[in-house]
């Protein structure tokens, strides 16, 4: 088992661990990035119950079935990043790709999980300082 260990240590080089670092800030940056903006782009009142939106309402039902299938593919995606993002020693902002992994997937028992996430002092004020940052008021609960 020590031999095994020495023998992975002693695997590494420099430039090995140079490329691990710059893969590990870049997906950083991106996933900070992606997660700010749909923040910042979220309405005040998402989290409201009386907030009610249709995903291309006017459009045809292909159309429709489509883009709801998609958003949900997004969502599982981003829930499974959002996990993998919450591991000790990965970079990046597990617990609000997770909330947005949520909001994108259709299930039952959706707002009240979005709620437990939120119910998250940290969370929330996070959220709402990026928001203020970008001029958006803070999110609105019930």
């Amino acid at each position: 088992m020590i031999d095994l260990l020495t023998e992975f240590v002693g695997s590494f080089t420099w430039r090995g661990i140079l490329i691990g670092i710059l893969i590990f800030a870049i997906t950083f940056l991106v996933n900070l990035a992606v997660v700010s903006i749909i923040l910042v782009k979220l309405p005040a009142d998402y989290f409201k119950r009386n907030h009610k939106t249709e995903l291309w309402s006017g459009s045809h039902p292909a159309l429709r079935t489509a883009g709801l299938i998609g958003k949900n593919i997004l969502g599982v995606l981003l829930l499974i990043l959002g996990i993998l993002l919450s591991i000790p020693g990965v970079p990046g902002q597990g617990l609000l790709t997770i909330l947005l992994g949520v909001m994108l997937v259709d299930f039952p028992g959706k707002r009240r999980l979005e709620q437990k996430l939120l119910g998250r002092p940290t969370v929330t004020k996070t959220i709402n300082r990026l928001r203020l940052r970008f001029g958006k008021p803070p999110l609105e609960f019930d």
